[in-house]
């Protein structure tokens, strides 16, 4: 038995090959599947297994490419009603690979159709050595089971006998591997390790101590954020098997003509995907802005509309191909083109653009001490502003943005501030074209101010490997007294 890693960055998302000898499975794989089959090459070994603990909300997931290049079969719930052709797997079933065993069991909770896969592996011995849990239980945490809103109490009892019931009666040795780690958004404050035992989970996983059934119901569909608007989108993709990536539009290379005659059409929108310094200083007016250094897919398959063609502004063509792919990642498939030349092409052609403020933590701590006409925009997580913030700040999430912006004057001027500069300037964009003339974004936000010493540390801000959505079990521990 031979257990590879594989973990995908901003989704935080780990899959995993599970080799023999001869032949592997691939547990749970990202949507573009070249790194399987490189991997498989290497060690020698042939893919014919793929093997889905649950339809994915927060990505698309590669199964259908995977199983087209290599022939091998797909492995899913029969409960997730899958439209593609795959092995139907229910509580008790087994899958052999080799000398090893997989023993399926049903877990559902964080979504419905949830399985976890116990490895035995026979060549050692007869007791079982690890287990795929998906998104049932994570490195210190538990999978959220509200992306079904109407369903979440019910699933969160589920959720609660799936891990009493089934999981924690695997001996403490046995290893646990996650589909995700720290940062995803389908936990609350998962740890950045990739594995653990559930012997350690058992002691000291804070949700695993809430031992009272009500309890543990109350701690996760109580003061959730709604989930991100791809969650829903992306699990029935999944379910119906998305169209392969060889089968999505190629990128066309656009001069600022041919871009500008697309942009005219009203169902084409421009997503700009350079620094937020960049965008500041020269941009279309009417382009959504994310950086692609910062956390692109998720705010991408959030935000981004669906219903458009979408062309990009990038650095350069790397840097176009790389915002495509992550943009598929997420189940947002109708990039079509970018900008050849970026925006020094659309300069030197004389077409419009326009441009916003961009102060530093000093500049705004001098704008707040004499500034008059002005509104200070907070656009964190509702943690990360309970945390820390600047008095008299507005808070409205950066997603919320999109309609709560008639909150706000547009005849003031609006500073936005975020933990860094990423989602404000993202807001920024959406004030922009909502026809906000005066819109300043804060380079650095809030932790740059903080480090400046002009307000108390955001510990969610700080934290690079923590979720900057869902409050910390700290908080949970506190509100129902778990020692």
């Amino acid at each position: 038995m031979l257990l590879k890693h594989f973990f995908l960055g901003k989704i935080a998302h780990s899959s995993y090959i599970l080799a023999g000898k001869n032949s592997c499975a691939v547990i749970d794989p990202q949507r573009d599947v070249d790194i399987y089959i490189d991997e498989a090459r290497s060690l020698g070994v042939d893919i014919t297994h793929i093997m889905q603990t649950h339809l994915h909300a927060d990505f698309v997931s590669g199964h259908m490419d995977l199983a087209h290049k290599t022939g091998a079969k797909i492995y899913v719930a029969k409960s997730a009603k899958c439209t593609f052709d795959h092995v139907a797997l229910t509580e008790g079933d087994t899958v052999e690979l080799e000398d090893m065993v997989l023993q399926v069991l049903e877990t559902p909770g964080h979504t419905p159709e949830h399985l976890c896969y116990v490895v035995n592996d026979k060549a050692r011995s007869e007791n079982p050595v690890g287990v795929f849990v998906g998104d049932t239980l994570f490195v210190g945490d538990v999978g959220r089971p509200d992306l079904f809103p109407s369903l979440a109490t019910e699933l969160a009892g589920k959720l609660y006998h799936s891990l009493h019931e089934k999981l924690l009666k695997l001996p403490d040795y046995v290893e646990a591997y996650p589909a995700h780690g720290a940062g995803s958004l389908c936990g609350r404050a998962m740890g950045a390790k990739w594995q653990s035992t559930i012997g350690y989970e058992r002691n000291f996983n804070s949700a695993l101590l809430i031992k009272d059934q009500a309890t543990f119901i109350k701690s996760l569909t109580e003061n959730m954020p709604p989930a991100p608007d791809h969650f829903s989108r992306c699990s029935d993709i999944n379910r119906k098997g998305p169209a392969r990536i060889a089968e999505l539009p190629t990128l066309r290379e656009l001069s600022p003509t041919a871009f500008m005659e697309l942009l005219a059409d009203p169902g084409c929108i421009v997503l700009d995907t350079r620094s937020y310094h960049a965008y500041a200083s020269q941009h279309l007016v009417s382009a959504w802005h994310l950086d692609l250094n910062g956390n692109f897919p998720t705010f991408t398959g959030w935000v981004i509309p669906t219903d458009k063609e979408i062309l990009l502004v990038a650095d350069d063509h790397k840097k176009a191909l790389e915002a495509t792919l992550w943009a598929r990642r997420v189940g947002m498939d109708r990039v079509i083109g970018y900008l050849d030349g970026g925006m020094v092409a659309w300069a030197i052609a004389g077409l419009p653009t326009g441009h916003i403020g961009l102060i530093s933590a000093q500049d705004l701590h001098d704008l707040l001490q004499t500034g008059d006409n002005i509104v200070l925009l907070d656009v964190r997580a509702p943690l990360e502003f309970e945390e820390s913030h600047i008095e008299g700040a507005v808070n409205i999430p950066v997603a919320d943005l999109r309609t709560r912006y008639v909150e706000l004057d547009p005849d003031k001027t609006t500073v936005l501030v975020c933990s860094s500069g990423n989602r404000s300037s993202l807001g920024a964009s959406i004030l922009k074209q909502q026809g906000f003339k005066d819109v300043v974004n804060v380079a650095g936000g809030m932790t740059g101010y903080s480090t400046a010493g002009y307000t108390r540390a955001c510990h969610a801000c700080l934290n690079p490997h923590g979720s900057r959505f869902f409050s910390d079990y700290r908080e949970v521990e506190k509100h129902f007294n778990i020692s």
